[in-house]
Formats: C-alpha cells, sequence, structure tokens
C-alpha cells in the first residue's frame, strides 16, 4: 500500500477520484445535479500542461465515455482504477453502500475491463472508495496485482463550502513525495476548479513539481 512516494527531490502527484454511485446516477437522471464531471478543471489542467493521474470508477467511465476519451488521449493523464460503483469494501465508510466480500474482487476487475477500452496510459493502481479498506478487503483484491494508493494529503473537497479550505487543506501538508486527493466530481467537489489555480500556484512557489503518480513512483504505466 502507497501513501506517498519518495521524500528526496521536488515531486508531488496531483491524483483526482470520479465516483459514482447508483444514487449519483438516480440524481443525474432525475435533474436534480447537472454533472459530476468538472471539465473546467479539465481545461486548466490541459490548458497548463499539469500531468495528473485519475482514479475512475467503471459506472463513472459509463456516464461520461466521452471524458474518459478525453483523459485517456491526454499523454500526461494516466488512468486508474476507484472500484466499478464506488460502494464501501469495508462497514462505516462515509455512509457508502457496503459491497459483499464475494463481490470486492469481481468489482474492480470490472473496472479495469471498463477502462481498457479507452486506451491511454493505465495502470494498476487502485484507490478504495472513502480510502476505506481492512486485510480482508486487501485480500480480496491480491490476486488482481494491483497497487493500493492512498494518500497524504486529503484536500477535502467533497465537504468544503468555498474553495480557500481545499487550498489550505492541500498547501498546509504537501511536501516532496507528497500524492494529493482531490475529485474530478464537479457537483460532489464543486470548489476544485476554483480551488486549483491556488494550489498550483502554491506549489511553484515551494519548487515543487507536479507529475503522474507513476512519475512519481518511478514506474511505467500499462
Amino acid at each position: 500500500m502507497v501513501n506517498h512516494g519518495p521524500r528526496r527531490g521536488k515531486r508531488v502527484a496531483l491524483t483526482f477520484d470520479a465516483d459514482m454511485t447508483d444514487a449519483m446516477i438516480v440524481r443525474l437522471r432525475r435533474g436534480e445535479v447537472s454533472s459530476y464531471a468538472n471539465l473546467s478543471m479539465l481545461d486548466l489542467l490541459e490548458k497548463r500542461k499539469i500531468p495528473a493521474t485519475f482514479f475512475v470508477t467503471g459506472q463513472w467511465a459509463e456516464q461520461y465515455p466521452q471524458v474518459t476519451r478525453r483523459l485517456a488521449a491526454n499523454p500526461r493523464f494516466e488512468l486508474a482504477n476507484h472500484s466499478y460503483e464506488h460502494a464501501a469494501f469495508t462497514a462505516d465508510c462515509y455512509g457508502l453502500p457496503r459491497l459483499p466480500a464475494g463481490r470486492m474482487t469481481g468489482d474492480v476487475a470490472r473496472t479495469f475491463r471498463v477502462l481498457e477500452p479507452f486506451g491511454g496510459r493505465q495502470t494498476r493502481y487502485f484507490r478504495f472508495p472513502g480510502l476505506c479498506h481492512d486485510k480482508a478487503a486487501l485480500r480480496a483484491l491480491a490476486p488482481l496485482g494491483v497497487t493500493v494508493v492512498d494518500g497524504d494529503v486529503v484536500s477535502g473537497d467533497p465537504f468544503a463550502r468555498s474553495a480557500a479550505p481545499v487550498v489550505q487543506a492541500v498547501l498546509s501538508t504537501v511536501r516532496p513525495g507528497s500524492i494529493v486527493i482531490m475529485h474530478v466530481t464537479e457537483a460532489n467537489a464543486q470548489y476544485t476548479d476554483e480551488a486549483l489555480p491556488l494550489i498550483l500556484a502554491g506549489l511553484q512557489r515551494r519548487g515543487l513539481e507536479p507529475v503522474t503518480l507513476s512519475e512519481l513512483l518511478g514506474e511505467q504505466p500499462g
């Protein structure tokens, strides 16, 4: 399990989770929310040529195939696995419905199958929904040969009511080798695009360089 990269040097990894639950799909279909894909944030990353790693749920990729193709087509981006339906792999995980133990392996394998046709820089990195996992969940994923990635800088962007606490959460804890966790799910993390330019400016002031997770860890995506 990986929480951060090498502390030597000046590299950090910006990672963005693309959550999608059954309940989120229902809200989309009812018109209660407009989008769970923050295109303004993607525009900024592309314009500034910032590398990033996206932990994508299978259901998000199916809901937003054009955006997923856009991520896969960018050589500065890489794709990772965030489960299929963003269910909890343990009890008491932010109110998420719990995934039965017998379905854990299949859920993650299904997401790899969903992502494979999109091509691009794909990895065997996996992040548990809500970062919730235990020994049983880790054992269930062992046959898939994944590297479980948490992170040492949690932005808190899904719970923020303005950009300021997101910027503060990142810049107050980031250091060389950090893995920063943010979200691309616009309606559930509506200030990430506003916070991101300030975060990038803060990293630049400290001489910290954003890279993909693979680059931070010295590995090559598949």
